[in-house]
């Protein structure tokens, strides 16, 4: 009798594991930025597949890798930009993917294949690319903005939306510098501290999420923010008007990579694929207008999409990406810049 029960246990433990390993295969666990995926595209995977899509979202780098370090949810798919995919790379922290899977992989564009934080295109699935810049509202605002410090002074003290990330802070106190915007050293941070602070104090907002809400509602006039955000502004009314900073801007690319560990690595491969088909990807640039990497993509968007100086600027900017640091100095900055912005 002991053994038909033991017998029976083990055989309802695998069926109970089946029934697990079955759900889990009809979701994916997706953890991005938020204002990028659109609920669109995340319905047309779960009609097509079956696959429901769990969607959360954060604000910044920093707050994704934290809460994916801490292991409290295990996540299919993460959404990070450039530096966190090579620091996420040299920790060994990503499942390599199975090219045989991505058969739309040949749409994305030759400059967004094998770049530096993925030289081999073994992690990641470009997403979409953008810059950081400058957007004024044309009614408001009648003299020429052309870099940072035409946007921090005093008299538009109160009228300013910054983003809220520390290390985008941080960069372009140092472009204004004529530094590098990945040359974290001791002296540098010395040297970017007054003007920080005497930044800080003349901003409004600090918003990762929507910064285009405070201009487009008129309480701003002017700010820093996200390219694809500057180009909802400019879609909306051209009195908007996107400029990269002559000091310099930072590109960055935001992917698709999955996490070591992840539970249904298979459904989040199928979704990478998904979002590379032309049409998808097209619906993704309408919804959210940044830089599509996606060739064919772009063949499908609409000419005054593509004319949208945020989303696709002309001439030739002075860019930069993001290159991974260690974490003592992220630390260093996240605390300089927060401690400036609350005045201590």
């Amino acid at each position: 009798m002991k053994k038909l029960l033991s017998i029976l246990g083990v055989a309802a433990a695998m069926v109970i594991g089946n029934i697990t390993a079955r759900a889990a295969d009809k979701e994916i666990n997706l953890f991005a930025w938020s204002e990028y995926v659109p609920q669109e595209v995340i319905d047309g995977f779960t009609k097509e597949t079956g696959v429901k899509v769990n969607y959360e979202t954060y604000a910044s780098n920093e707050e994704m890798l934290a809460k994916l370090k801490s292991g409290a949810v295990k996540y299919d798919l993460i959404q990070p930009s450039e530096y966190t995919i090579e620091q996420l790379v040299k920790e060994g922290a990503l499942e390599e993917l199975d090219q045989s899977k991505l058969s739309n992989a040949k749409n994305i564009l030759p400059e967004f294949q094998k770049m530096p934080h993925d030289p081999e295109q073994k992690y990641t699935v470009p997403w979409m690319a953008g810059t950081v810049g400058i957007v004024v509202n044309t009614d408001k605002v009648k003299d020429e903005i052309t870099g940072y410090k035409d946007v921090f002074q005093e008299k538009y003290k109160g009228r300013i939306v910054a983003l809220n990330d520390n290390r985008e802070i941080a960069s372009w106190a140092l472009n204004t510098l004529g530094i590098g915007c990945n040359d974290f050293s001791d002296e540098n941070l010395e040297k970017i501290k007054p003007l920080i602070s005497e930044w800080m104090p003349l901003v409004k907002a600090f918003d990762s999420d929507s910064p285009k809400t405070a201009l487009q509602n008129g309480d701003v006039d002017l700010g820093i923010v996200w390219s694809g955000e500057a180009a909802l502004c400019y879609k909306a009314d051209k009195k908007f008007k996107f400029i990269l900073p002559k000091e310099g801007a930072h590109m960055f690319i935001d992917s698709l990579a999955i996490p070591k560990g992840a539970p249904n690595k298979e459904g989040a491969m199928a979704f990478m694929n998904y979002i590379l088909r032309p049409e998808v990807s097209k619906l993704i640039s309408e919804k959210f207008p940044y830089t599509n990497p996606n060739g064919e993509a772009r063949k499908l968007l609409a000419k005054e999409d593509m004319e949208n100086p945020a989303s696709f600027p002309q001439g030739q900017p002075k860019l930069d990406t993001f290159r991974a640091v260690e974490d003592d100095v992220i630390t260093k900055v996240d605390k300089l810049v927060s401690d400036l912005r609350s005045g201590v």
